[in-house]
């Protein structure tokens, strides 16, 4: 019996280079209260959102990904032929096929890299940093993009009181490569399909037509909230335990960036000590689901509020429900 050979990877996988995408329209909560009976401190006080980015007819999913995975391949030192494989997550490319990943990466000149898209929600960007170690560690691919990408205007009833001052638009891309050194963690993550209701698009794609307005993110708030501190506070403490780290070893907190209320209570939950940076990118980004992670770290990392070696916890959770979450080291 003839046996297979070993495959040849890295001994481990890091995070090489980071890049971000916002739209240049830049949305205060002004223009939300056109359609909705609220004020602007109560969105500030429900959600810490003072603005957002939309995106303009050219700003599509696959362009705002081609400029954000620019910068983070440049900013990894490596060239856009070298990349070996292209996994895009996000949930408003509306194509059901091809892949939009296959345009990115013909648009950014791989070399016929592998290329698909992943629909995790704001759990994504975890989703697809996880598959990208495995293959830089098990050696189909040298380098791996990873694109969180989202145009959620599109998928945002602006009547709905709920929702409406919630989303924005974006891209972030991080680069995954090898490392001699352990440098992205294990990985915690699972779903709960039981809660599926609490939030998802409000009809599917089929019944868009007899249902006469266009599909939409919708939420039961409450519900999520208590999910997403007392539920992912856990497992956030689990991907510190999985990684040997401590909360007072830990450098940077990058949660997604739902709502600065949840973040708050998760710092509060898991005993962060001061000395940790939390992201807050929510204030002027918004929810941008998959893209919030890669973008926030961007920012931190752009701004100087955290540094390159500094070790760092993420965690996204959306709609399914489902979750991820890991310890990196920042490039």
């Amino acid at each position: 019996m003839a046996k297979i050979k070993p495959s040849k990877g890295s001994p481990y996988a890091r995070i090489l280079g980071v890049g971000g995408y916002r739209p240049t329209r830049v949305v205060p909560n002004e223009v939300i209260l056109e359609t909705i009976d609220s004020s602007d401190e109560w969105i500030r006080s429900r959600s810490g959102i003072e603005t957002r980015h939309w995106a303009n007819d050219e700003e599509t999913v696959a362009a705002m990904s081609v400029e954000a995975s620019g910068k983070a391949i440049a900013d990894a030192g490596i060239t856009a032929g070298q990349i070996g494989a292209v996994v895009v997550s996000t949930v408003s490319h509306f194509k059901q096929t091809p892949a939009v990943a296959t345009e990115i990466a013909d648009k950014l000149g791989t070399n016929k890299a592998a290329a698909f898209d992943i629909s995790a929600g704001c759990a994504g960007f975890g989703y697809g940093l996880t598959l990208a170690k495995g293959m830089v560690v098990e050696g189909s691919a040298e380098y791996v993009l990873v694109i969180g990408v989202e145009r959620l205007s599109d998928l945002t009833d602006l009547e709905d009181r709920a929702t409406a001052f919630l989303f924005g638009d974006g891209a972030g891309a991080v680069v995954v490569g090898p490392s001699e050194e352990p440098a992205i963690g294990p990985t915690v993550w699972g779903s709960e399909g039981d809660k599926s209701e609490t939030i998802k698009q409000t009809v599917p794609w089929t019944e868009y037509d007899s249902a006469g307005k266009f599909p939409a993110i919708t939420q039961e708030g409450q519900a999520v909230f208590r999910w997403a501190v007392f539920e992912m506070a856990k497992v956030a403490k689990e991907a510190l335990d999985a990684a040997g780290i401590t909360a007072e070893e830990l450098d940077v907190f990058i949660p997604h960036q739902a709502n600065e209320r949840i973040i708050d209570s998760m710092v509060k939950t898991l005993k962060l000590p001061q000395s940790v940076t939390v992201a807050r990118d929510v204030r002027t980004t918004g929810n941008t689901s998959a893209a919030s992670i890669p973008l926030a770290m961007e920012r931190l990392l752009a701004t100087g509020e955290a540094k390159s070696g500094d070790t760092a916890l993420v965690i996204g959770f959306g709609a399914g429900l489902v979750y991820a979450a890991t310890v990196v080291t920042l490039p």
